[in-house]
């Protein structure tokens, strides 16, 4: 891939509608070219080069980089601080970057190279620019659900119609202890393996069939996947379209995520997850439910009947003790010193039984099958080829920056290769065309040879 097919992809000239506000015509000293400083990230983005540093200096040196950027083999091209001074000065804390992204994912879009009938969401962590050995223990409020004020009226709805009083809305604030770097407090502390911990951040990332991101939001790396799914699900929702399925993996497998897909009407693929029981034990699928009655039946053909709705949104089940005493079966099912079997069933787990019953379909696992295919080769080709393993910036909002300006440059090399591929296999077919001959069978209508 090179300049040219990139050039003719896009026209640049939008960018200097989108900066306008943050330039003066008539006063200061003449600025660089706002569409000049965008093709140098993009430049960094598209091959990967590790600094803005080093990035000029292979455009001193690289004439095709300087023909993409309009500067002449004599021309003296910006310092690498002027990205750096102009982010700080004009760009931060705007949307430029989330509208440029947006902007060349709607080329693509147009040019028909973008699928959304099938989306794949999912999370990689990129390594935060902070020394895990210096950080400070901090307690912290920990982060609300998204959903909690719908959850708990849905669970006093649930007490009501079982006879239970309503739930007050809890008044103590829940407290937890996290490790908050001092270099950058903005990153999460993530556990990677067994012997490595880091401060990282999470690209949480959607994209289509063909491998386009169509939408990223970039958080602590302590903040779990399923907390970020809605909002990343709204933007891409927002923002392109609504899909027919959405495949994601294991960390995204709860009740409500599987509430917003099926409320939608969008089909969720999610993966087999194995039981936590422990060995030995009946494990909760040979528990039957029985909606009906509103129970569950034990192997030995008992009931364990509802006795009360928690507050974090689980039906609790209960078998009788007199019963289980002299069970035969009572060493597989539990070791509580009162004979007494528990269940707990979650208000919305009929969302998550009907995402485990369509985990079975042919059309499902065709799908999640994809995964490696679709985001995983984009986090692949992040990594790899674009040079994100690590960031050099500090703080979230200049990573988000950082990730839209990267995602731009990989949905602009597709398109930029899509084209160029549309275009030579155009020029062959014409002149086929040209040729009596095959003119001849192309025309009677043997165009699919």
């Amino acid at each position: 891939m090179g300049q040219p097919q990139i050039e003719d992809s896009i026209d640049f000239d939008f960018i200097y509608d989108l900066v306008e506000d943050y330039y003066c015509l008539d006063n200061g000293r003449p600025s660089v070219d706002p569409v000049v400083l965008i093709k140098i990230a993009l430049i960094q983005y598209l091959f990967g080069i590790r600094s803005m540093r080093q990035t000029i200096k292979e455009i001193e040196t690289n004439v095709a980089y300087r023909w993409f950027l309009g500067y002449g083999l004599t021309e003296k091209i910006p310092h690498f601080s002027t990205f750096g001074k102009n982010y700080v000065r004009r760009f931060q804390d705007t949307d430029l970057f989330e509208v440029i992204f947006e902007r060349i994912l709607q080329e693509a879009i147009d040019h028909g190279f973008v699928n959304p009938e099938v989306i794949f969401i999912d999370s990689t962590h990129v390594k935060g620019n902070a020394n895990k050995k210096k950080y400070v223990k901090k307690l912290v409020r920990a982060q609300a659900r998204v959903y909690q004020e719908q959850l708990q009226d849905e669970i006093n709805q649930d007490r009501l119609a079982n006879g239970k009083k309503t739930l007050a809305p809890k008044s103590d604030v829940e407290i937890k202890e996290v490790k908050e770097s001092t270099t950058d407090p903005e990153s999460g502390y993530f556990v990677k393996n067994e012997r490595e911990r880091i401060f990282a951040y999470s690209f949480h990332t959607g994209c289509d069939r063909n491998g386009f991101v169509l939408g990223a939001i970039v958080e602590p790396s302590n903040v779990h996947d399923s907390q970020v799914f809605p909002s990343l699900y709204e933007q891409i929702k927002t923002t392109v379209a609504q899909p027919t399925a959405v495949a994601v993996d294991a960390g995204y497998k709860t009740p409500y995520i599987s509430k917003i897909l099926l409320d939608d009407g969008v089909q969720p693929v999610m993966p087999y997850t194995r039981p936590q029981t422990k060995n030995g034990f009946f494990r909760k699928h040979e528990y039957v439910y029985d909606e009906y009655y509103d129970w569950y039946i034990c192997p030995a053909g008992e009931t364990l009947t509802y006795r009360t709705t928690t507050r974090e949104g689980y039906r609790q089940y209960i078998s009788d003790p007199k019963t289980c005493k002299d069970c035969p079966f009572l060493s597989q099912c539990t070791n509580s010193r009162n004979h007494i079997k528990q269940i707990h069933r979650h208000i919305w787990q009929d969302y998550l039984d009907e995402a485990e019953h369509l985990r079975h379909t042919e059309q499902n696992k065709q799908i999640y099958k994809q995964r490696k295919e679709t985001i995983e080769r984009v986090f692949a080709d992040m990594k790899e080829k674009h040079g994100m393993r690590w960031t050099t910036l500090r703080g979230k909002r200049r990573v988000q920056m950082q990730a839209m300006l990267l995602f731009a440059a990989m949905n602009l090399k597709k398109l930029a290769n899509w084209r160029w591929r549309n275009h030579r296999l155009g020029r062959f077919l014409s002149q086929l065309m040209r040729k009596p001959l095959l003119g001849t069978v192309f025309r009677s209508g043997f165009s699919t040879v």
